[in-house]
């Protein structure tokens, strides 16, 4: 404790134990057992001076006891060792203060997993995240995400130092998930990585070469075929990179005329069931299934390499007019995709922010970097995190554009 005073200053500290008490008595005014404590307490005290067994000694005891539990109450264990940390990385704010921890609880969903909950002091949310490393470094820990909850508060999902994120993980199909179309991608440090397709229905993933871009396409689409989806692949490589048995679960598109006539049928599809919707009075393809016992199936469009179909350098005015067809119909699918079942999971390393359209990026809120230069990161996440994160040797190793890192599922398809 002198050590504390003595880094940040009395008035800090007295500050920091009234805030605090101010958290313990707010936790006892939401907690039943604690107001059933509080309560128990004060009418304990309450009998003694009934019964003329009270003194001003032994009221002042009585009071000092009650602050001390709500200090306990509102001060986490750790909390000034915390306030010692953060001091010596120099996360204060101008006057010398610190962030306060007011909680500290496990998740629900892994045990390992911390939910620390602090009382920010008017720092920016962008400096905890340029300060992420230092504050791990601190306070030995893995932090997964640091988020705002209104403008005082600042939530850290993390783990223990001692956790670190395997360098290979082998999937396994215990791992698809029962969800309608959620969607597996890998671990991250505090447990496994999904999206779910009926909330966030495309998807955007980059990395340079031999990064494992393709490997965790491949990963999503075998759990979009499992899920009974209707999966058309463009490959311009010629279909090399999908062995035979894709060819046998989707279909594999290799030439520019026959993907303008697959994505026309898609964006044909889409107003159909835009239709059908409207009519029957659903507002999603899942509401319109569960309502008239039809498996509307979802489609899904991916695309290993989008440069491939987007980049018009070098080509002639009738190639470009094609390309201006896909390019349209992609945003179509983009824009409209969602409510009726229809999802594009594209793919790129090519570091060209002319490929992908505005109007096509914009409308895909998930994002996924693998190891990557500055340039293919801001395209991807709309920032460089990609660079400083991931290792230049890493495979597998991915980061999302809400700033979890995760190991990708190994999918061998030759087990498929």
């Amino acid at each position: 404790m002198n050590e504390i005073k003595h880094s940040i200053g009395e008035s800090w500290v007295i500050r920091a134990n009234l805030l605090f008490l101010l958290n313990g008595l707010k936790k006892v005014l939401s907690n039943k057992k604690a107001i059933f404590i509080s309560c128990g307490y004060w009418i304990f005290v309450f009998i003694m001076i009934k019964l003329k067994y009270f003194s001003i000694l032994l009221g002042v005891v009585f009071i000092v006891i009650y602050i001390l539990f709500l200090l306990l109450l509102g001060k986490p264990t750790g909390a000034y060792r915390m306030i010692r940390n953060f001091t010596r990385i120099g996360m204060v704010n101008k006057a010398g203060e610190t962030p306060l921890l007011f909680d500290c609880s496990r998740s629900e969903d892994n045990y390992n997993v911390f939910i620390l909950k602090f009382r920010n002091c008017g720092i920016p949310l962008s400096k905890w995240n340029d300060c992420k490393e230092n504050i791990e470094s601190g306070l030995n820990l893995n932090i997964e995400n640091i988020m705002e909850s209104g403008k005082q508060f600042i939530i850290i999902k993390a783990v223990s130092g001692n956790i670190v994120l395997p360098d290979y993980v082998l999937w396994d199909s215990s791992y698809l998930s029962p969800k309608n179309f959620e969607i597996v991608l890998g671990e991250s440090i505090t447990g496994q990585v999904k999206v779910n397709l009926t909330k966030i229905p495309h998807m955007l993933i980059g990395g340079s070469t031999g990064s494992g871009k393709s490997v965790l396409l491949k990963l999503l689409l075998m759990q979009c075929i499992l899920k009974d989806a209707e999966v058309y692949i463009a490959d311009f490589k010629g279909g090399v990179d999908f062995s035979a048995i894709w060819h046998d679960k989707a279909e594999i598109v290799i030439e520019r005329d026959i993907l303008i006539e697959r994505l026309s049928y898609i964006v044909e599809e889409l107003h159909r069931r835009k239709t059908i919707l409207a009519n029957s009075g659903c507002a999603n393809i899942d509401e319109y299934n569960d309502t008239y016992g039809y498996t509307m199936r979802r489609i899904i469009f991916a695309c290993d390499e989008v440069a491939q179909l987007l980049d018009k350098t070098g080509m002639n005015k009738e190639d470009k007019a094609e390309v201006a067809v896909i390019e349209s119909n992609i945003s179509t699918i983009a824009r409209l995709g969602r409510a009726f079942g229809i999802h594009l999971i594209l793919a790129t390393q090519r570091p060209d922010a002319n490929i992908i359209s505005g109007q096509i990026k914009n409308n895909i809120d998930y994002r996924v970097c693998g190891r990557a230069d500055d340039v293919l990161s801001q395209i991807i996440l709309d920032n460089t995190d990609a660079t400083d994160v991931i290792n230049k040797d890493a495979q597998g190793r991915f980061l999302t554009n809400s700033g979890v890192v995760f190991q990708g599922f190994y999918f061998n398809e030759k087990d498929w």
